[in-house]
């Protein structure tokens, strides 16, 4: 952990107010030499409504997680998001750790762990940096 993680962090997770989602808020931020190049929290894909729930509280299948709206925001501006630090408020599941392999995120840290560990399981496996940090 650096000085700047626990910062980072706390960051990303006024950044998940932003979310609709009702079950959860989850915030997250890319961090590229000392700056944010993206940020991104859970929701619905543009132009939709900013209803993350059907009547019977489940998840819309269509939601995009915060790591998902982050890396796909990086990749529409034209920074890289090669050698990066992910910053996220609960660790993310295996089809975002795919993305996260992918786009070139060299590490991640996160707060609340999920039920199910096989998205970090993937990104170690990929051997990327991966830190749960408790929120201060």
């Amino acid at each position: 952990m650096n000085k700047f993680d626990d910062k980072y962090l706390r960051m990303a997770a006024i950044w998940a107010q932003n979310s609709y989602c009702k079950r959860r808020q989850v915030g997250a931020l890319i961090v590229k030499d000392r700056m944010i190049i993206s940020d991104g929290y859970n929701g619905t894909p543009s132009g939709f409504e900013n209803v993350c729930e059907d009547e019977s509280g489940v998840t819309k299948p269509y939601v995009l997680h915060a790591e998902a709206n982050a890396i796909t925001k990086v990749a529409k501006s034209g920074n890289s998001s090669e050698g990066a630090t992910l910053y996220i408020t609960a660790s993310p599941c295996i089809e975002c750790a795919k993305l996260i392999i992918q786009s070139g995120i060299k590490r991640v840290v996160y707060s609340d762990e999920y039920r199910l560990t096989d998205g970090v399981d993937l990104l170690r496996r990929a051997g990327i940096e991966v830190e749960k940090a408790d929120l201060q």
